[in-house]
């Protein structure tokens, strides 16, 4: 079934949210400064383009969490908004809703991408 559902996923938005990662990414790693995030950014590129079958787990600190606050003031508010409004569009079909779930759990990563590990 993981693979199945990300298949869809890919051809149904998923490269597209993906790719949106990339581009942040890129923009974060202009400055010297934004690297990390940019990196972090990244790292989510991947966990979205194929996003079934992994969890994310808090790992949490003092850095992650001012790290956070920074991407959210930032970066973190309109990619939340984009894909949680995804999800609610694709929850409003029985057919749509694990990958209604899926933009869910984006939407959290995309307003505190430190400090989780997936897995």
């Amino acid at each position: 079934m993981k693979a199945l559902g990300n298949i869809l996923w890919i051809i149904f938005g998923g490269a597209v949210n993906s790719l949106l990662w990339l581009l942040m990414g890129l923009l974060w790693c202009i400055t010297i400064v934004g690297i990390p995030l940019g990196k972090q950014c990244f790292k989510f590129a991947k966990l979205t383009f194929a996003p079934f079958g992994k969890e994310i787990v808090d790992e949490g600190g003092t850095a992650s969490t001012l790290a956070n606050i920074l991407w959210i003031l930032l970066t973190g508010i309109p990619m939340a908004i984009e894909n949680f409004v995804f999800g609610f569009v694709l929850c409003c079909t029985i057919v749509g809703i694990p990958f209604g779930k899926q933009y869910f759990k984006i939407a959290r990563l995309s307003l505190a991408p430190f400090g989780v590990q997936v897995k």
